[in-house]
């Protein structure tokens, strides 16, 4: 049984337009030449061509034959169109093949700080990385990590400052706020909020405030009371936004705020 031309005619189509598709998403990822990088440039069956040079600061480099040239913010296949074009202008080889290799990746890096599992600065290898990218090659977020990232960067000459709330990109299907970074950003993750819990409770201490969570919980995660302890007139310490420290009795499944301080007294009975 043979298809008709028609369903021929759709295969054939979808396969071209996602042929298409697959080369389009392959080349935003490509990597995009920065200042500062190294790259190893070569000219098929030209051996006296290959040169290995840094991209200045104003995103040029020397070449052989045709001297300056801007490569900064092309990708590695827009440069080698770039060079062959001046190579063929100007009449130095007839069909050249270039081959441009990033050596040393130094002019696209995002620096990634505070608590993950790997602070430091790490290159852009391809290009339209996202924040979460990075934060997967920066090792991820630490235990003691914050949900809220800052990232901080320029954008059209502009500063920018966003805070990203992580959870929520994937927990609410969020993903266009998952920011596409750029060279020389930093992104910084600040320590989880915490409260604190003493007294008569099985485990005084600093612990990781969840979002959401109530006194009840902020007692549980503490081991809940000693046997001497009651949660009968228990206190919470609360710092106001006017710097003021004010206690106050609270129910139990009032939200708990950040570095709160519970405290647990003893029975008189």
């Amino acid at each position: 049984m043979t298809s008709s031309p028609s369903r021929f005619l759709a295969t054939l189509l979808l396969l071209v337009f996602g042929f298409i598709g697959a080369a389009s998403a392959a080349a935003e990822r490509e990597y995009v030449l920065g200042p500062g990088d190294i790259v190893r440039i070569t000219v098929f069956q030209n051996p006296d061509l290959t040169t290995e040079t840094r991209v200045s600061e104003n995103g040029t480099l020397t070449f052989p034959l045709i001297g300056s040239i801007v490569v900064g913010g092309q990708s590695t296949t827009k440069a080698e169109n770039t060079i062959a074009t001046r190579l063929r202008e100007g009449g130095f080889v007839l069909m050249p093949q270039v081959n441009v290799l990033p050596m040393q990746i130094r002019g696209n890096q995002v620096a990634v700080l505070g608590q993950v599992n790997r602070p430091g600065r790490f290159p852009m290898e391809t290009a339209n990385l996202r924040l979460t990218d990075m934060l997967a090659i920066a090792g991820g977020i630490s235990p003691n990590g914050a949900d809220t990232v800052v990232l901080v960067g320029v954008r059209e000459g502009k500063q920018i400052r966003r805070e990203i709330d992580i959870p929520a990109l994937f927990m609410n299907g969020d993903l266009a706020n998952d920011a596409v970074v750029s060279g020389g950003d930093l992104i910084y993750v600040h320590r989880a909020p915490v409260f604190y819990i003493y007294g008569e409770v099985q485990r005084a201490g600093a612990f990781r405030l969840e979002r959401g969570m109530s006194v009840m919980q902020g007692l549980a995660v503490g081991g809940g009371t000693t046997a001497r302890g009651t949660i009968r007139g228990l206190r919470v310490h609360r710092r106001g936004a006017d710097g003021v420290l004010k206690v106050i009795e609270p129910e139990l499944d009032d939200l708990l705020q950040v570095d709160d301080v519970i405290y647990v007294k003893e029975s008189l009975f």
